[in-house]
């Protein structure tokens, strides 16, 4: 018989040894699905106790609702992805809901603008869509053979809002028979597939070869052909940022760019030469270009408007918001956060859940988006193929960039930039992207963790 390792030798299979199964988890889905669908009922209830004093009318029919498309979501999950993460679901589910509950709240202190009703709309659609996603998209490494044809994809529709008229002084709406879209939120997706797959194939190139800049530093410059496309997307951000008047796209598409080169190559160099090109584009186009500058300004002064006896302006609308909240907030239905004006039901919806919510609430609120994040990053760094990884960790940071950007701006940290808060703000546009993109992160969940089940079919 032959002895291990010697030359030529196989070692068979122990038979007797069996097949390890991973946990698939589809019931504990269920059980937070239920859960979350429960508390968004329940903050519902509490808007129409806090403004009316009985259970607002159409409480069965939003729970019913939620809770169709929050099933439905469920079994494609279980149907097409059993070993996907249990936890992305019901977040979004949660956030989706919550962010029902606080339109409706805003909804009913501006009567001539009911939002809810659209909103649930357009979140029937990205379900609708997360199903196709997940029921069809087999193989998230098929997307790498897209990679170019999404960069043109992603070109034109960030080029398409430049010849339509400006909306509150930026360019990124494409208003068509009443119905308004933000071509930009897709465009981040597409952006993300071009990233992962173009550094899944230079990122040998981008990691070890290039000449060292200065003698005794380790950071290398690429040869023109890998260093173009970097250049490329600087300029694109800054292209942005000039012709749309879009602070906050501009900095998700160069900062996911940055985070996926890092996650490429492991040098920590190039974070420093993107934040160095991130800041020299945006001081640049701050002093130049007046409705940017503005916005710095009122970030600078967010009291100026009140000294001048002009009355308080968004900014410090929101930050009264926040104050008033305090450890435990007014109560759902109980704020004035409609004072900051047409912003509150999309930039300023953050400052609602402040203020009637309280740093409880807003705390609890950041941990699911953090927990959001963790998990698709979870989910890309058990991969083994290079493009799932980066597509995975582009998916996420696109959500992490998101809220530090849109928190950032509501609570003065950095200046505002008109996004919206993924799930929980009012846009049609905004929210079925959010929703492809948790599509996308349980199916590369689901294939990170089936690969190591021994009964899983190859």
């Amino acid at each position: 018989m032959s002895q291990p390792g010697m030359p030529g030798t196989t070692v068979a299979a122990d038979p007797s040894t069996p097949a390890v199964r991973l946990p698939r988890r589809r019931g504990i889905e269920f059980t937070l699905i239920v859960l979350a669908v429960l508390l968004c009922v329940c903050g519902y209830c509490a808007v129409g106790f806090a403004q009316n004093g009985t259970v607002p009318p159409g409480a069965a029919g939003y729970g019913a609702g939620l809770g169709v498309l929050a099933l439905l979501a469920h079994l494609a999950v279980r149907l097409r992805a059993p070993y996907a993460d249990p936890l992305l679901l019901p977040i979004a589910v949660l956030l989706n809901g919550l962010g029902l509950v606080l339109i409706y709240r805003l909804d009913l202190d501006t009567p001539g603008d009911e939002a809810a009703p659209i909103q649930l709309m357009w979140s029937t659609l990205g379900v609708a869509l997360f199903i196709a996603a997940v029921l069809c998209l087999r193989d998230h490494r098929v997307l790498q053979r897209y990679t170019y044809v999404s960069v043109v994809t992603a070109l034109a529709l960030l080029i398409l809002p430049i010849l339509f008229p400006a909306v509150n002084g930026a360019r990124i709406w494409i208003r068509i028979a009443g119905f308004s879209i933000q071509p930009g939120e897709f465009a981040k997706v597409l952006l993300a597939v071009f990233f992962a797959g173009y550094l899944a194939a230079n990122r040998n190139a981008l990691a070890y070869t290039g000449r060292h800049i200065w003698k005794f530093t380790r950071l290398q410059l690429p040869t023109g052909r890998v260093l173009g496309p970097i250049v490329a997307i600087w300029l694109l951000s800054v292209l942005v940022l000039v012709l749309e008047r879009d602070l906050g796209t501009s900095l998700l598409f160069f900062g996911l760019f940055v985070i996926l080169l890092y996650v490429a190559t492991g040098r920590t160099g190039w974070i420093a030469v993107g934040l160095l090109l991130a800041c020299v584009g945006a001081m640049a186009v701050g002093r130049l270009e007046p409705h940017v500058h503005s916005r710095v300004q009122d970030w600078m002064h967010p009291f100026a408007s009140i000294d001048a006896g002009q009355g308080p302006n968004q900014i410090a609308q929101s930050l009264f918001a926040f104050a008033a909240g305090g450890m435990l907030g007014t109560g759902l239905g109980l704020g004035h956060s409609t004072l900051i004006g047409f912003a509150a039901k999309s930039d300023f919806i953050l400052a609602t859940a402040g203020e009637e919510l309280g740093l409880a609430g807003l705390s609890a609120i950041f941990l699911l988006y953090a927990l959001l994040v963790e998990r698709g990053y979870r989910a890309g760094l058990a991969l083994r193929d290079p493009f799932g990884r980066l597509l995975a960790i582009g998916l996420a940071s696109i959500v992490a960039l998101q809220v530090f950007v849109i928190a950032g701006g509501v609570t003065g940290l950095i200046p505002l930039t008109g996004m919206a808060m993924p799930f929980l703000a009012q846009g049609g546009s905004s929210v079925v992207t959010n929703w492809i993109i948790v599509a996308l992160l349980i199916r590369i969940s689901d294939s990170a963790r089936s690969q190591y089940d021994g009964t899983a079919a190859p």
